[in-house]
């Protein structure tokens, strides 16, 4: 039967490679990872911060990291899909979440920016990990970007998309779960300042209350 209207699926993916071919358009909108794709020939990928359009009768192959969340709207052929070939994620439209009125998703989309220049893509899962292994150290947004060839400027507007949130902001975030647990588990102030690079035990402090509104004494205190 072919398809008359739109229809949205909330899809997770583990890892799997597949064929095919069908004959309405898929509108591709991750939520979370990543996934590889040959559309007629042509090397596409898709992450949180860029969707894209399969068009109808493309044949095209994909291969997702484990995880990854994809929500799909599949749709009949219709003047305006085009402009959805490559387009930028909102953190707003990223909120859309699950399944939910695919017409109205599909019109949220179709008045987004479109991305009009191939992009490289930013894995944040290794940005994640290369963070995580040296958190006591310095690291500038020209640094972080080295690790993805982008330019500072480039990477900074990337990790926004993605996230939500400037390197430095994601940084800092990594830094502060990362003392938490730690003081949770009766680190003293100053060690953890010092394993997660901030320059003493009252800057932590500080930057605790600050962003979580908690301090030391509250997160060593045992859950009642």
């Amino acid at each position: 039967m072919p398809l008359l209207e739109p229809v949205s699926t909330l899809r997770i993916y583990d890892g799997q490679a597949n064929v095919h071919v069908h004959d309405h358009a898929q509108v591709m909108m991750p939520l979370a990872g990543r996934m590889e794709l040959e559309v007629d020939g042509h090397a596409l990928f898709t992450d949180p911060s860029c969707g894209m359009l399969i068009p109808a009768g493309a044949r095209h192959a994909y291969c997702a990291q484990p995880g990854t969340r994809i929500l799909v709207i599949d749709a009949p052929e219709s003047a305006g899909l085009e402009r959805l070939r490559r387009f930028a994620l909102t953190p707003a439209c990223r909120a859309l979440g699950g399944q939910g009125d695919a017409a109205r998703q599909l019109a949220l989309l179709l008045d987004l920016p479109t991305v009009l220049a191939s992009r490289r893509g930013l894995d944040l899962a290794r940005l994640d990990a290369a963070l995580a292994g040296a958190l006591h150290e310095a690291w500038p947004t020209a640094r972080m970007a080295r690790l993805f060839n982008l330019s500072p400027q480039r990477f900074h507007a990337r990790l926004l998309e993605l996230t939500g949130r400037t390197p430095g902001d994601h940084l800092r975030a990594l830094r502060l779960e990362r003392a938490s647990r730690a003081l949770a588990r009766g680190a003293t102030l100053e060690a953890v300042a010092a394993q997660v690079g901030y320059r003493s035990g009252s800057a932590l402090a500080y930057a605790l209350r600050r962003d979580r509104g908690t301090g030391a004494r509250a997160l060593r205190q045992p859950a009642s």
